[in-house]
């Protein structure tokens, strides 16, 4: 009898040991997956949740592409391109169109849990994007801090703050000791054949172009409605402020762009006694540094800069 009552008792215990561990991993199951749903909050103040972090990530520019390798994350699409891509490791990847123009097909193909695309151009996207089942972050870079900011946004999706932290302190580290030692007068076109329009300082080539330490001579032309980083090329304002460098920045063919728009500004006859001109310093820029938003490269993009505009090439 006793016997039979001690067993009981042992048999009682150990299923309410049992009952009490499944209770407990019911609930650390539970507060897991609680801890890894998270929020992030993109540039046009679009709260997006998680459940995981993201694995299938498309980017459809340059820069985004750039920051999320550089964050040791990966894309399962990027940006088309007519060449190689800056990136060795994305060469494999699917090219799913731009932000200009998405294509939906290879991007329904790639599965993706998030597409990256630009606040401006891409706002119109997102519930399609949704209707794909991914998510789409939006962002924009009109300046260095931007970037910056892209860093930490996209840090905080892959959940890779830390890495972030570091790539912005490397960043920072680097500005630091870039600028260019005397002032130099500039003049940025961002242009195509028969298109031509001047950079001003809420641009980001015209920020860059701020941190490197030079004068951008269109900094009061009066903004482009439908652009406003950009101004109308005025030849006359521009043959008053005699810029010393003249720098062009492009997508299609440079070195067409190049000559459509010195024989447009040769019609005026004062154009050929330009310090710029006299002195050869009409320059293309490289497309991906200065074409795009470069992403992390923009560190690279100042120093291109810095070194130009310290040159000894002076007008005579």
């Amino acid at each position: 009898m006793k016997q039979t009552l001690l067993l009981s008792f042992l048999l009682l215990f150990v299923l309410s040991g049992c009952g009490q561990a499944a209770s407990t991993s019911e609930n650390i199951h539970s507060s897991t997956d609680n801890s890894k749903q998270y929020s992030i909050t993109d540039f046009t103040g679009q709260k997006i949740t998680f459940n995981k972090v993201p694995e299938h990530v498309v980017a459809l520019s340059n820069g985004e592409m750039d920051i999320i390798y550089a964050l040791g994350g990966k894309l399962v699409g990027r940006p088309t391109t007519s060449g190689k891509p800056i990136i060795a490791e994305a060469e494999a990847v699917e090219q799913i169109g731009t932000t200009h123009e998405l294509d939906l097909e290879k991007i329904t193909s790639v599965r993706p849990d998030v597409v990256l695309g630009n606040a401006q151009m891409n706002a119109k996207d997102v519930q399609t994007i949704q209707g794909l089942g991914a998510q789409m972050v939006l962002t924009e870079a009109q300046a260095v801090d931007d970037i910056k900011s892209q860093i930490t946004l996209f840090g905080e999706m892959l959940q890779k703050q830390e890495k972030a932290k570091e790539l912005i302190a490397q960043m920072e580290d680097k500005l630091q000791t870039l600028k260019t030692e005397k002032t130099k007068r500039v003049l940025l076109v961002y242009g195509a054949p028969g298109t031509y329009m001047a950079a001003l300082p809420n641009s980001l080539s015209g920020n860059i172009l701020e941190i490197a330490g030079g004068e951008n001579i269109a900094s009061d032309f009066p903004s482009l409605e439908t652009y406003p980083q950009y101004a109308q090329l005025n030849v006359e304002r521009i043959i008053e402020a005699n810029p010393e460098y003249i720098l062009l920045m492009s997508h299609g063919n440079p070195e067409e762009v190049k000559e459509g728009f010195m024989k447009e500004m040769e019609q005026n006859a004062a154009w050929n006694n330009l310090d710029a001109v006299k002195a050869g310093n009409v320059d293309i820029l490289p497309a991906d540094l200065f074409g795009t938003n470069p992403g992390t490269r923009v560190v690279d993009a100042v120093e291109y800069l810095v070194k130009i505009l310290d040159s000894p090439n002076e007008a005579s």
